[in-house]
Parts: C-alpha cells; structure tokens; sequence
C-alpha cells in the first residue's frame, strides 16, 4: 500500500482521535481570566489551591446548645446532666467569652462555638428547666453536631485540577475561598457551514428533492452546548470556487471549522480535495471505521481543525458526539475516564460491520434498573435523535451484545 492510499484509508476512532492530539492542544494552552459569575462551563486553566481553611472557623450543624462533651456523659432523658446557658451565640459574631465547666452557650445553625466547647446539644435533646438551666438528655461526643476548622478544605490543598469544567457546585467552592476572578482556558470559535445543492434555509419551502437544513442547525446547538463560540456560515452549493472562498473565510475567522453535508462519493471527494489544496498538512482522514458516522473527513489546515461531517442528520450528530465534543468540552484533556452509567439491553445487538457501533437508545425503568431500548431507524432520520436518551457503544472487535446485558451508556440528555 502506498502513501497516499494509506492516507485515505479508514481510520477507526481512537486512530483519528491520536491523529489530531498533536493539532488540538495548543488551543488549550490559550487562556484568560473570567469574573465568576461568568464562569459557568468553563475549563480551569491551571490548578487552583485553596487559600485558607474552609471553613476558618469551628461552627454548629444544628440549632441547640454549645457545650463541653464531657459534661454530658452519661445523660439521659431519666436523669440529664445540667448545663448553664452562659448567653447565645449570634451569627456572624465571635462569641467573646470562653465556655468552663457545667456551662455552654445556646447556638444557632452555622453559629461559631465558643472557646472551650467541643459538640453540640440538638435543642430536641433539651430540657429548658428556665434561669438559663438547661437538662442534656441524651449525651454527645467531641465533635458532634460541628463542622472544624479545614475538615472541608486545608490550607494549599488543590480544590479545582487543571481542566475541571466549572459547574455551579464548583462556582461555590470559589466564591468560599474569596476567588472572584477565574483563570480559564479560552474558548474555541467553530464555524458551521452546510454544504450541497439541495439545502435550503428552514424559512423556505422545500420543492421536489430539496430539504431543509437541519445538520446546520443540530451542530450549531451541539457546538454550543459544548462551550464553543459559535457562528453559522449559512449553505453553499456544490461549487469549488463559492465553497473554497467561505471556507478561506470561516479558516481565518475560527479554530474549527464543520463542514456538513456531501454525503454523495463526489461531494465528499471535493471537500476532501479543497481541504488538501487550502493548506499544510491538510487531510489527515478520509472516512472511520463508524456506524453511523463512517464517510467523516479530518484535516487541519493553518493550525485550524476541519471536519467534513456526513449528511445524515444522525450520522454528524454521533460523530460530533464522539469526535468533535471531546475537543470543546476538554473530556479528552482529563487525565481520569469519568464512570458512564450501566443500562441492561432490551434485545440483542448484532454488529459484525468491521466498525464501531454508537446505537442509539431510549431508557425505561424495570424493576429498579435502567433499560436501553434501541432506536430503530435510519441515519439520515433526524427523531431518531430527538427520542433517543443515550447513546451504547459497540466496539470494534465485539460481534454483538445480548439481551440482558450491561453496558455502558452515554446519556444524550
């Protein structure tokens, strides 16, 4: 086999995947500060250590009485142990004096404990003989009922890994450590271009063999969803000068561009020949070993990433899933595989393509396990989509899965 041929042959997915490592990170070397209120779904550009203890100060997990734990060993609701109330703990003040023996001081939820207290008394646990005297009925342990100092973070303990994508829970843990600006990777812009002769604008009223377009508008979403900058470059026919002159156009103005459509053998030989002729190294796959998903094209040209993804609706919708995703969101770039959720199949799956399978499924409850049910239909039928839950991966080698089986599902929701 020579060199050429060998470029174009099909490349299964993990093949492609190492193919574009090398193109792709220097995109994520690129970053910015955000405020954090803008920072929902972005991907932390460095490590990030916590400044101080969180919390920084020992505090009560229930309403109740701070006391001393040894002083109510032994209580119980027949005979409780006797504490005087010296005051009450208010929120967000220190309390001034410290706690001796016999003594505590009532505390609210999230209330700071006094100097010389260890635990919390829950006020259900309370018999208010008035004067401030208070009867313990059920005795607590050193640390009951209290969060300490540090237990949820120490000082210099990394509280966000490099790549971590911000979620709201991770905006939290900022705004407690006094972080308002966050060191973020930058944003890659894809441009989106829908390609043949027969796409029309959804607006317009399809005639006789034309469609509107959908991969257009399914990828724009998908591109999105995933934390991209996106911009839609509208349709262009089957035409070399019309089509290589957006293409120069979206190449400058992004780092990833989408082609969709050309699903005829023609049409996907033009694409792949204009993203040879636009710049080194140019076309680095011609086709995967994918189900749905196999006429994808790869290339990169001026340091930009550039897919030409299938026509039908369902197969560029799995291959941006599994190809073009992983980019956008960083998924690739964690070091750790994220566990998927199992799902037992409803029917058998036979495979034997020579190809890798993403099928697609819905998911019902039985008897307290999840179902996977596959969604019978056609590539190039875009509900397929719509009622599908997730995604199952056949792998390559597998010759099919079984009823009953486990397997691992890729949520689509």
């Amino acid at each position: 086999m020579g060199q050429k041929d060998e470029l174009f042959a099909v490349k299964t997915l993990a093949e492609a995947v190492s193919i574009l490592k090398p193109y792709a990170e220097p995109f994520f070397a690129r970053t910015e500060t955000v405020p954090l209120l803008k920072s929902l779904g972005r991907l932390v550009s460095a490590d990030i250590p916590a400044s101080s203890p969180l919390p920084h100060f020992r505090k009560s997990t229930v309403d109740g009485l701070a006391v001393r734990a040894a002083d109510t060993f032994g209580a119980s609701e027949s005979l409780p142990s006797l504490v005087q109330a010296e005051g009450e703990v208010h929120m967000g003040q220190a309390p001034a004096q410290e706690v001796g023996r016999g003594q505590g001081m009532l505390i609210p939820t999230g209330g700071m404990l006094p100097a010389g207290t260890d635990a919390v008394v829950m006020v259900e646990h309370l018999d208010d003989f008035d004067g401030g005297l208070y009867g313990v009925t059920k005795p607590v342990a050193p640390g009951e009922n209290i969060i300490d100092i540090g237990e949820d973070l120490e000082t210099g303990e990394v509280i966000l890994e490099r790549y971590t994508k911000i979620r709201p829970q991770e905006m939290g843990l900022l705004a407690a450590q006094g972080i308002s600006e966050v060191p973020v990777i930058k944003r890659l812009k894809v441009g989106i271009l829908s390609t043949g002769d027969e796409i029309v604008s959804p607006e317009r009223k399809p005639m006789s063999a034309q469609t509107r377009d959908i991969n257009g508008y399914a990828l724009y979403g998908q591109a999105q969803a995933a934390g991209a900058i996106v911009k839609y470059y509208g349709i262009v026919g089957d035409d070399p000068t019309e089509m290589k002159a957006r293409l120069n156009q979206m190449l400058a103005e992004n780092d990833m561009v989408l082609l969709s459509g050309g699903s005829s053998v023609g049409a996907r030989d033009l694409t792949a020949q204009l993203i040879d002729e636009l710049g080194r190294p140019g076309l680095l796959f011609h086709g995967l070993a994918l189900r749905p998903g196999k006429p994808t094209i790869g290339g990169v040209v001026k340091d930009k990433l550039i897919f030409g993804l299938p026509g039908h609706p369902a197969s560029a919708m799995v291959v941006f899933a599994e190809i073009i995703e992983p980019w956008l969101n960083g998924s690739w770039l964690r070091q750790e595989q994220r566990p998927l959720p199992e799902a037992a199949l409803s029917q058998n799956l036979y495979s034997g393509s020579g190809r890798e399978e993403f099928v697609r499924v819905r998911l019902a409850e039985r008897e307290g396990q999840w179902i996977a049910e596959p969604v019978r239909g056609k590539s190039g039928l875009i509900r397929t989509m719509v009622l599908a839950d997730a995604l199952v991966h056949v792998s390559l080698e597998a010759e099919g899965l079984q009823a009953g089986e486990k397997v691992k599902i890729q949520l689509l929701r």
